[in-house]
């Protein structure tokens, strides 16, 4: 920590020379002065080549300045990426299966936690040397199941995305009302949701499918959420290229959202606008438009061409200034001008990462997010006095599949489902494991199926792990079929055949259509890519060391036939289960459990709403009873429903949820508090948002098709 200090005193003194040869007062050297004025001070002193120079995540240090190198940016989605091990949760879409954001929130600090001190190990010479701009999380939406990057994402409903990525961003920002922990960077804004041609694509969007549906995430996690950062998306939106969308990136973002971090361009986004778009002959005018636009940091090609894009008057130096400002703003949050000793952050230890506590959060991380699909006559949990022997099969079973390895680091150890399944059977049960087939090969693959049936033949029950990998789904490549890849059906049905007392895990990302599973297998599984303790985790579950409780962000659906192409983003046209009209799989919401809850009592205050355009609530509280005899979780989701709209209005729409645990036999009464103004939808011949007045149902349930509670509210506008 000494040489911390040194190395921040360095600096310091270098731009204190600096002052004193100019004559002028080092204002952005005083830590107790308005940050604000402190950045105006230190971007005044800089040339125009030392401003662009700045616009770059790779920005050089300005020695005579005191100002440090950047040093770029880092991934920290599910874990630190470092050179080291870190602490490895579970994926995005895994997370956003807990339905807890404060879970989520807990894992995001852990996270950053690490961060932070890998930072500071690198300011004081002891590890490579890391950032504090972190791409994370991100935010995009999965309303078509195709797409390849669902796990990095939270689900197909604005509002579960909301919930849980603002508390991811405070996670990663922390909570001093001065300093930044990290700058979190929202990705991809706005409507990326396709990976085929994604740096060229124009996605055509409704105003009205912007504003409610593609949106309402990104708003909350600037205007709730205070992210200092948000990334513009390769693609364009109605023709206008993300990187130069003024409506995007100025009048939604800071003139109606307030925001006032800085946005980037996704990795080498300036140079798509004349590569990919053809938006521009020549990079000086991508870069100014850009600018002009209201994105302020990218690649090389800002220190690049932007000076001469000055020169040339495509573009005004107060445009670069305001620019550089808002970059610097954050920089100075972060603390990298003050004295260590001032930033509260500056005090985590090494021993935050991949620590055993972290551990033990990635296992609850992991438990949380496993959703029990089906279980037929309670087949599981398994007995572990009646089971003498397992099979363990699946080209999934044995190995640890992380998914995406580009957004989370190197963990010190990993537990595989076989692993975890002998860590927790006990001596007196036979594991016997059999691969069974090749994740992706479908020819060639009889012997060693036909080898797994005979395995499960002579056990008392058989576990099949199948699923996929970030060679089906994964950046850069979207899913052209929802089913089991290769032969992996095959192999389900071969040891259903030879035991039918199977059951059914998948470890995955996106929905995966399993139609003959559902029909004929006892028990399925959703286990996602679920990090270092995911193993362990799993076999909780199965032997109910754990009782279940996760719940699908998404719909799954039965096949591709139902629904609109992928290049279709009005999802009104029967994407997500707010407008599928076909009967889903596994619908949104769902997740089952050991434990049998009962909904009743529903009361409504009041039933009738006059509302002005001011604050109104309505009071929704109900009992939720634990009738079982075993302790568990519930998530209680509370949906609307328009009775006679005058635009076409969703199905239902999940409005609030609580995930709450209820001893066995237990009650507790579950409020929500709807405001009326949630009702609203996007009026876009007025262009704004309007409550319309008539009834709307309120629907409370176990998931989008689980109704267990109604009742209605009557909405009266002037």
């Amino acid at each position: 920590m000494n040489k911390l200090i040194s190395t921040m005193g360095a600096l310091a003194l270098a731009a204190i020379a600096f002052a004193a040869e100019d004559r002028a007062p080092a204002l952005y050297l005083a830590p107790e002065r308005p940050i604000d004025k402190r950045v105006e001070d230190l971007v005044s002193r800089m040339t125009l080549e030392e401003k662009a120079s700045q616009m770059f995540h790779g920005a050089p240090a300005i020695k005579r300045l005191g100002v440090p190198e950047l040093k770029g940016w880092n991934q920290c989605l599910r874990g630190v990426v470092w050179n080291r091990p870190t602490t490895m949760f579970p994926v995005a879409i895994a997370q956003a299966a807990t339905w807890n954001p404060q879970l989520v929130h807990q894992v995001a600090t852990a996270i950053s936690d690490e961060a932070r001190a890998i930072h500071n190990l690198g300011l004081a010479g002891q590890a490579e040397r890391k950032g504090l701009f972190y791409r994370a999380p991100v935010i995009n939406i999965s309303r078509d199941p195709r797409w390849g990057r669902i796990e990095e994402c939270f689900g197909e409903d604005p509002l579960l995305t909301s919930r849980i990525a603002v508390e991811f961003v405070k996670g990663l920002q922390g909570d001093d009302p001065k300093y930044l922990k990290l700058v979190s960077t929202l990705k991809h804004y706005a409507v990326n949701n396709q990976e085929k041609d994604r740096t060229s694509l124009s996605a055509e969007v409704p105003q009205r499918m912007l504003m409610e549906y593609w949106l309402p995430h990104f708003r909350a996690c600037i205007v709730e959420g205070k992210a200092q950062s948000i990334m513009a998306a390769y693609n364009a939106i109605n023709g206008v290229p993300c990187a130069v969308n003024k409506l995007l990136l100025t009048d939604i973002l800071r003139g109606q959202w307030g925001f006032e971090g800085f946005v980037v361009s996704d990795t080498g986004g300036i140079e798509r606008l004349v590569l990919g778009h053809r938006l521009t002959k020549t990079y000086e005018e991508a870069a100014a438009k850009a600018i002009l636009a209201g994105c302020d940091l990218d690649d090389k090609e800002f220190p690049q061409y932007v000076p001469n894009a000055v020169r040339q008057g495509l573009v005004s130096e107060e445009a670069v200034d305001r620019a550089v400002g808002r970059i610097f703003r954050a920089r100075f949050r972060l603390g990298e001008f003050d004295p260590p000793d001032r930033v509260p952050y500056s005090r985590i230890s090494a021993d935050a990462i991949d620590s055993a506590a972290h551990r033990e959060l990635a296992l609850r991380a992991a438990r949380e997010s496993i959703v029990l699909l089906s279980n037929r006559d309670g087949f599981l949990p398994l007995d572990r006095q009646k089971t003498k022997s397992i099979a363990v099969i699946g080209p999934q079973a044995a190995v640890f599949t992380a998914g995406c390895r580009n957004y989370t680091g190197l963990a010190s150890k990993t537990v595989n489902p076989l692993q975890g399944i002998r860590n927790r059977a006990g001596a007196a049960v036979q594991i016997v494991h059999a691969p069974g087939c090749d994740l992706l090969k479908t020819d060639g693959q009889d012997a060693a199926t036909q080898q797994a049936a005979d395995a499960a033949a002579k056990c008392d029950v058989a576990i099949v792990f199948v699923g996929t990998n970030s060679q089906v789904e994964n950046e850069g490549r979207d899913r052209t079929s929802i089913g089991l890849p290769g032969a992996q059906e095959n192999l389900v049905k071969a040891v259903h055949k030879a035991n039918p007392r199977t059951v059914l895990v998948m470890i995955n990302a996106g929905p995966l259509s399993i139609r003959w599973a559902k029909d004929n297998v006892p028990a399925i599984i959703e286990a996602w890519f679920n990090g270092e303790e995911s193993g362990n985790a799993i076999a909780d579950v199965l032997f109910g060391d754990y009782n279940p409780a996760g719940r699908l962000p998404f719909t799954v659906y039965e096949s591709l036939d139902r629904i609109p192409p992928q290049s279709e983003y009005d999802i009104t046209k029967g994407f997500t289960y707010m407008y599928f009209k076909g009967q889903a799989l596994f619908p949104f919401g769902h997740g089952l459990s050991y434990t049998r809850f009962k909904y009743g009592n529903v009361r409504i205050t009041p039933g009738r709403i006059r509302f002005d355009g001011s604050v109104a609530n309505a009071v929704i509280t109900l009992d939720v009873e634990n009738v079982s005899d075993r302790d568990g979780d519930e998530v209680v989701q509370l949906y609307t429903h328009a009775v006679t709209p005058s635009v076409i209005r969703p199905i239902r729409q999940l409005m609030d949820f609580q995930r709450i645990h209820l001893k066995h036999g237990e009650t507790k009464t579950v409020r929500f508090s709807l405001p009326a103004d949630r009702l609203a939808f996007y009026d876009a011949s007025a262009h704004r948002f309007r409550v319309e007045s008539g009834r709307y149902d309120i629907l409370i349930g176990s998931s989008s098709e689980d109704i267990r509670a109604q009742g209605q509210i009557e909405i009266a506008t002037p």
